[in-house]
């Protein structure tokens, strides 16, 4: 999902911290099938990553679902959950819709798409800008869910045939937000940091991200 419009944010003032108690929204016995450092390919972590967000979410009345081609939003109707559709059964692609939704608003919530519209590939460079404006944050948030599951993160200009420039700026503003949520310039939305505490307890023993797991470098 690319989009070139301001997202209104759910914030909380809380910071990145361990889940310290897990409530009913998070029994983990549940929904541990494997252990994650287990998952070898693409494909067991996908449905990993599946099984256990629509465990994490179901009091949102939320699913996460593999789409054969472009990702989709697709709100709540009738007796139907939402559904955050993401493409090509891809694990990063994946994050980067989640990264959306968590930034969405209630109300965007209730709209297909989360209510944006987009600008396909081949963007003139004003509207790459623009692109890249409000991709900063998606992508900041998606860096902290990579890292949380020890995945290699890179960042997405999504212009190959329009202009864009090599992204180095874009890159230093992805880096420069990550570390505003870290120093309490910035808050993450309230279920990004949930879905963040939720995988730190799966996959890194509740160990806390840390801002020195992130350096510019790794963008490049």
């Amino acid at each position: 999902m690319h989009l070139l419009q301001p997202q209104p944010e759910i914030t909380t003032s809380l910071p990145i911290k361990p889940l310290t108690t897990l409530d009913s929204a998070l029994d983990l016995d549940l929904v541990q099938r494997s252990p994650w450092a287990s998952l070898k390919t693409e494909t067991e972590q996908v449905d990993w990553l599946i099984l256990h967000f629509n465990h994490w979410f179901s009091h949102l009345n939320v699913i996460l679902v593999r789409g054969d081609f472009e990702p989709e939003y697709f709100p709540a109707e009738n007796n139907s959950p939402a559904r955050i559709q993401f493409a090509h059964g891809f694990f990063n692609s994946a994050l980067h819709e989640i990264s959306h939704w968590t930034i969405a608003g209630d109300k965007r919530r209730l709209l297909p798409d989360l209510g944006y519209w987009y600008a396909p590939d081949g963007r003139t460079k004003e509207q790459q800008a623009l692109f890249e404006q409000v991709e900063i944050k998606p992508q900041a948030i998606e860096w902290l869910f990579s890292q949380a599951f020890g995945r290699k993160f890179r960042v997405s200009l999504d212009n190959l045939t329009g202009e864009g420039g090599d992204g180095s700026t874009f890159k230093d503003n992805v880096y420069s937000q990550v570390q505003k949520y870290f120093d309490g310039k910035a808050r993450l939305p309230r279920d990004a940091e949930y879905f963040i505490r939720c995988i730190c307890a799966c996959t890194r023993s509740g160990k806390i991200l840390q801002s020195d797991e992130f350096n510019r470098s790794m963008l490049d």
